[in-house]
């Protein structure tokens, strides 16, 4: 019995001890400061496909930014290509 209750207490000290040495770590903290925020999408004007802002591709065209999903896009756009139906 008593080595039961030794083991129990040394799992509770191991536990205790493991958890406030993770809660001082950096990527702990990144959880509090990095909430989860939705990412803006925008849509290509080409392909009419939604990209994340971040990833796409901007151009200023006539004073007006857009966003392309690929470099493809962004020149069949600019030379006003139609869009292949395949």
């Amino acid at each position: 019995m008593f080595r039961l209750i030794f083991f129990v207490l040394l799992i509770l000290v191991l536990y205790y001890l493991l958890h406030y040495l993770i809660k001082d770590m950096p990527f702990s903290k990144m959880k509090v400061k990095g909430k989860h925020e939705p990412e803006e999408l925008v849509q290509d004007p080409y392909c009419q496909t939604y990209i994340p802002k971040q990833f796409a591709l901007k151009k200023k065209v006539e004073r007006q930014v857009l966003y392309f999903c690929s470099e493809k896009c962004m020149e069949s756009y600019v030379r006003k290509e139609p869009k292949n139906s395949a």
